[in-house]
């Protein structure tokens, strides 16, 4: 580092900030800086892994940069909220259409009901003194059948887990602007210190064996990981900690990533206080099978996967949810079923991470991925899931399974009891609003399975206003943006489109136009070539499907085409015969006797 620079560690709350302040910062000869994203406890521990390095200044923002200030003596500058910024989160909840709040700290809704008084807007404005307020609040608010809330990081987080829709109050450059000329204003020097206590860690970090160490109250006291999964690690050890205290672990071995940690732990007393020290060594999985089709999850990645996914994001589940609450609390299996981009695999997660079985692994094996050494892998290998005991396992693209395997999957859980051992949830592609694929009735039959069929988004399209201003307001934290919104003709547009692929095609597509977008709203112009290119690009595909079934068909006796697409209908309207005579134009004499055959 150059000696003559303010050297300044910058902890940002989310991805666009970090992205906004390297750019700022590109900008000045005076600072030299390094940006880690991370909020609250989590920020709070990225100093900690950095604080070998000798730095004059931290900046952060909010709570994260109270808790910082616990646990250093640098000088920690707080990147404050402008009232443009407030400003700028209230124009986008413009677009949403149901009963939102804002709520934060004095320093947001002062200048939020500045901005309503001088805007003549009536809003409901909630104001908290302590982080240890903003869950209670917004459980309230929850109850009181408020929908969204404009909130900064603090109860952003609480209330996605709380399901409730969040636009995040994100700082401009102004204020990241400012926060640098104070860092460089007020910082002192510890150099000597700093550059004492980087020489013992300068050891530690280079050893083979990486070094955690925790001290009385589980906070990391030293750690030489500096790598990225350093929170990840530092939470697992600390889920373990009480364990190796009492002495009920001494070595445990976790897979995480690809990667294989052994970690043995050790309790030592230094001026009566009691500390855990942890060495880990780590080795690569063997990936010789190449199990692509087979992925290993815990509560935390699950989480992680759900909470970040657009169909929690965007509270896409709706009228679900309290079927998936109901489904989540028994044992028994659940088909998940729906058209093509519809949130089958995150409704499985949803129940996951509901149930009593969520400290434990959820296992995913994506029917559409495996082959014949896979299936043999998964049928007669004693590492099997098949093996395990006390799991979720998630059968993922069901329908995709060739019939035989099929058959003998079913087998299989019927002689092993595997849905006794494990919880067993599946998901098969349904289209054309069949409830269930036909192959799958014999499993949900035999197994007894509970089901969950997901409406397409054109049954809910009138949801779509809402979504895209809750993805949007994601999409500008995400990319640096400050979109708006739609157009309002090219919000017609999207109302008027069918979605094949729903939730995914919508997503995709929205995704594209924020990134193309540079003006304060959407056009309609742009949102007329995405859907001609979703068009030409969609339908063609369906055409080639259809083409290659009727290739296949033409080759059998025209009497079994005629059985089977008799037996569809039947299914479809759920065995009701004299509706399907009369929808296929035949009499029911003749469709009881291709039943029959």
């Amino acid at each position: 580092m150059n000696d003559d620079k303010v050297r300044i560690l910058a902890i940002a709350p989310y991805e666009a900030m970090k992205t906004a302040m390297e750019r700022l910062a590109q900008k000045r000869d005076d600072i030299e800086l390094d940006v880690f994203v991370g909020d609250l406890d989590v920020g709070k521990e990225l100093v900690l892994h950095q604080m070998q390095k000798p730095y004059d200044a931290i900046i952060s923002r909010g709570g994260t940069a109270s808790l910082i200030e616990t646990i250093t003596e640098l000088p920690v500058v707080e990147v404050s909220l402008s009232v443009y910024d407030i400003l700028r989160s209230i124009k986008l909840a413009e677009n949403y259409k149901e009963k939102y709040a804002i709520i934060g700290f004095p320093s947001i809704t002062s200048s939020a009901h500045m901005l309503c008084d001088l805007l003549q807007y009536e809003l409901d404005i909630f104001t908290i003194h302590a982080e240890s307020e903003a869950h209670s609040l917004l459980v309230k608010l929850k109850q009181e059948e408020y929908r969204m809330v404009v909130c900064d990081m603090i109860s952003y987080t609480q209330a996605r887990q709380l399901g409730l829709n969040a636009i995040l109050i994100t700082s401009g450059v102004e204020s990241i602007e400012d926060a640098f000329s104070q860092a460089v204003k007020i910082s002192t020097s510890q150099i000597r210190t700093r550059r004492e206590n980087l020489l013992f860690r300068h050891v530690l970090n280079n050893a083979e064996v990486q070094t955690i160490v925790f001290g009385p109250e589980m906070e990391v006291y030293f750690s030489s990981n500096t790598n990225s999964d350093a929170p990840e690690i530092a939470d697992l050890l600390r889920r373990e900690l009480p364990r190796f205290r009492t002495g009920e672990n001494k070595k445990i071995y976790r897979s995480i990533a690809g990667t294989l940690y052994a970690i043995s732990g050790q309790v030592f007393r230094v001026s009566e206080m009691d500390f855990t020290s942890f060495q880990i060594t780590l080795s690569k999985l063997s990936s010789t099978l190449g199990k692509n089709f087979l992925t290993y999850s815990d509560q935390d990645d699950a989480e992680k996967e759900f909470y970040n996914s657009f169909y929690s994001i965007t509270g896409a589940m709706g009228t679900l949810e309290d079927t998936v609450n109901h489904f989540s609390q028994n044992t028994l299996p659940v088909l998940i079923s729906g058209e093509t981009g519809t949130g089958k695999e995150q409704i499985a997660r949803a129940l996951y991470l509901r149930s009593s079985n969520r400290a434990n692994p959820f296992v995913t094996i994506d029917c559409s991925r495996i082959t014949d050494k896979s299936w043999s892998y998964l049928t007669d290998n004693f590492k099997s899931p098949f093996n395990d005991n006390d799991n979720t396992i998630f059968f993922q693209n069901l329908n995709a399974l060739p019939e035989e395997l099929l058959d003998q999957l079913l087998t299989l859980i019927l002689d092993s009891g595997l849905q006794y051992r494990n919880r067993l949830l599946f998901s098969c592609v349904n289209e054309n609003n069949s409830q269930v694929a036909s192959v799958c009735s014999p499993l949900i039959k035999t197994l007894s399975c509970l089901t969950i069929c997901l409406p397409p988004l054109r049954e809910r399209i009138h949801e779509l206003p809402n979504l895209s201003s809750i993805y949007l307001s994601t999409l500008n934290v995400s990319l640096g943006k400050q979109i708006s919104g739609f157009e309002p003709k090219a919000m017609e547009m999207l109302l008027d489109y069918d979605w094949p692929e729903n939730y995914a095609q919508f997503k995709r597509m929205a995704t594209e136009l924020a990134v193309l977008t540079d003006t304060p709203y959407i056009t309609s112009h742009s949102v007329a070539n995405i859907l001609d290119k979703e068009r030409s690009s969609i339908v063609p595909t369906r055409e080639s499907a259809r083409s290659s079934f009727l290739d296949q068909e033409l080759t059998r006796p025209l009497d079994d085409i005629t059985r089977d697409i008799i037996r569809h209908a039947v299914a479809a309207n759920n065995g009701n015969q004299s509706l399907t005579a009369k929808q296929l134009q035949i009499s029911r004499t003749t469709l009881w006797r291709y039943m029959k055959d």
